[in-house]
């Protein structure tokens, strides 16, 4: 099958996010910063913001069960934007390519609070090239549930047997090959270009 449809996750595939680059400027130790992420504000609190929990719902959940720790959970959403080390250029080379030089259709399928993603597209001038971006805070899903890709599907009016996704996390590739997709774990750019150029995207 010819593929038309190339779809990108967005964090860890062209941005850069990692709570961790806030929070060593908080913390003095490593130790501490993995400490605090593993059981304050943890990736499953986290997710919960991108499935459409709201930031001060969110703090407030935490700041009641960790007083203690009242400064370091509000910083989370505060100074969120201290969690982006910037764009992967090797990805946004990719991307940029793709959109010059050939007639594939470019989409985005995100985990992301729709709170913060507005923020998102002012940073990041590249998110202004996709045809779509489907932001899961907004629909109230969340990757890997099925429901947020035939979002995608019907909204963009997208085959997913002619679609690739491109997602750093391997369970949410996985849920797209289940639905008919050819499905990229992202690990770097280098070996993201060579299964590009495999299925005859590049």
């Amino acid at each position: 099958m010819i593929i038309k449809n190339v779809v990108f996750d967005l964090g860890g595939v062209l941005i850069d996010w990692n709570p961790k680059y806030l929070y060593r400027k908080i913390f003095s130790s490593e130790q501490q910063v993995d400490w605090f992420l593993d059981n304050v504000c943890t990736g499953e609190w986290n997710s919960k913001q991108d499935e459409g929990r709201t930031m001060a719902e969110a703090t407030k959940s935490l700041v009641d069960r960790y007083p203690e720790y009242t400064m370091e959970i509000t910083s989370y959403y505060q100074r969120w934007t201290e969690m982006l080390n910037g764009q992967i250029e090797g990805t946004v080379r990719i991307l940029e390519t793709l959109r010059s030089n050939s007639d594939h259709r470019l989409l985005a399928l995100t985990n992301w609070s729709g709170e913060s993603f507005p923020t998102a597209l002012k940073m990041f001038d590249f998110l202004n090239w996709f045809e779509g971006i489907v932001v899961s805070g907004d629909e109230k899903l969340i990757k890997p549930d099925h429901r947020i890709y035939q979002v995608l599907f019907e909204r963009y009016r997208i085959n997913p047997e002619n679609s690739v996704f491109i997602d750093d996390s391997e369970k949410n590739v996985e849920a797209s090959r289940e639905l008919g997709m050819t499905g990229i774990h992202f690990v770097n750019p280098e070996s993201l270009k060579l299964q590009l150029t495999e299925v005859g995207v590049i």
